[in-house]
């Protein structure tokens, strides 16, 4: 390892510790010529993943990419980014344990929506609507009918979820009722 100050190749260990929840090692080292302290990180090199798009062209897991969406559709839910950097961790590993070294998009996007279904709903929602594409209220009415459902067999009912099905629904049926202003279609 070569000092990135003086570029001469012998220093020493100072410390090592575990880093990045045990995902590599940090070590800090002294050069034996200039005496300045470095800190260099070691990491299993993983074999490239390979995404298949929609359009068919591939390109390699960008890590960060998944994150800022993840992170898109959490913003303003509480969600801690030591937890969606955790979600993050979670899929990326799974995808690292399978043979297939190339993988849909559609796949990820699934894995990503499993495991916000039980960690927000409004962030399930948002990133669904985007992954999805959807467009229009009949795709929104869809999905929180199928998220319903999931909470239902999971954990109860959940309320928030059954009156935006029923809000949602009266301004697709068109009733009477008075519906909020994020609801209302033009024609």
């Amino acid at each position: 390892m070569r000092c990135p100050f003086c570029q001469h190749p012998d220093n020493r260990v100072l410390e090592s510790r575990s880093a990045e929840a045990s995902q590599s090692v940090r070590r800090r080292r002294e050069c034996l010529k200039c005496g300045r302290r470095f800190t260099t990180y070691e990491r299993i090199e993983y074999v490239p993943i390979a995404i298949i798009k929609r359009d068919g062209d591939r390109e390699s897991f960008d890590r960060s990419k998944l994150l800022r969406g993840i992170v898109r559709a959490c913003e303003k839910t509480g969600i801690g980014s030591d937890r969606l950097e955790a979600l993050v961790d979670e899929i990326e590993a799974e995808l690292q344990q399978r043979a297939v070294r190339e993988v849909p998009s559609t796949e990820i996007g699934e894995l990503v929506l499993q495991r916000l279904q039980f960690l927000s709903e409004v962030a399930y929602i948002r990133f669904a609507s985007v992954y999805r594409q959807f467009r229009g209220i009949r795709d929104f009415i869809d999905t929180l009918n199928h998220l319903q459902g999931c909470l239902n067999q999971g954990e109860g009912t959940s309320e928030a979820a059954e009156s935006s099905i029923d809000v949602v629904a009266g301004a697709e049926a068109g009733s009477e009722q008075e519906t909020p202003a994020a609801f209302m279609t033009h024609s």
